[in-house]
């Protein structure tokens, strides 16, 4: 090797190391810029704690929310699966009324009338059938005591014998789904006499 590549090569060198070591005076300029007391180092811990005391409470309640939500939304879509029959079987009711409508009227002896009887009459099982597969339960209140969740009262009238807000007759069935009332049952209540 040469003298001039040696001192070349040296030069180089300790242009290195002058920058590393400028770059280390700097950067202990910067820190060394403020000097922070116990007390500083001390307030500024608190203020960090307290952020993270107060982002973990966040975190908390937007956990407890989303856990709500989850909750709320499984309920509601439990009791569409539950209820989504609702309309329909409301419908269903006004044909089978009207089925047993016209069996009370069906009337006479003759061979068509028992004919149509009996068609009704299976007719009205293979509803009942129906409605018990599906969870729909009548609702025959005669000689129970009144229920305003249950019953809509139509007419109150004085009856011999009868108990004071009973059910002394039925005009129409009431219907539950599931448990959730679907139609009232229209009755006569008795009341006591004056």
């Amino acid at each position: 090797m040469s003298t001039e590549q040696e001192t070349s090569e040296a030069q180089v060198d300790s242009e290195t190391v002058e920058t590393v070591n400028n770059d280390e005076e700097q950067a202990h300029t910067e820190v060394g810029e403020h000097e922070y007391t116990l007390d500083e180092l001390k307030k500024e811990l608190a203020e960090a704690k307290q952020k993270a005391q107060d982002n973990w409470d966040k975190a908390l309640r937007i956990q407890a929310e989303m856990e709500n939500l989850k909750k709320r939304t499984q309920k509601d879509l439990e009791d569409a699966h539950r209820f989504a029959l609702t309309s329909f079987a409301k419908e269903l009711l006004s044909v089978l009324d009207s089925l047993v409508l016209g069996l009370q009227a069906a009337t006479g002896d003759s061979e068509e009338v028992k004919k149509f009887r009996e068609g009704s009459e299976l007719t009205i099982k293979q509803f009942e059938s129906v409605f018990a597969k599906y969870n729909i339960v009548a609702i025959d209140p005669l000689g129970q005591p009144f229920n305003a969740e249950h019953h809509q009262a139509m007419v109150m009238q004085v009856v011999e014998g009868a108990e004071a807000n009973t059910v002394v007759n039925v005009f129409q069935k009431g219907y539950i789904l599931n448990g959730r009332l679907l139609r009232p049952a229209m009755v006569v209540v008795a009341k006591a006499a004056d």
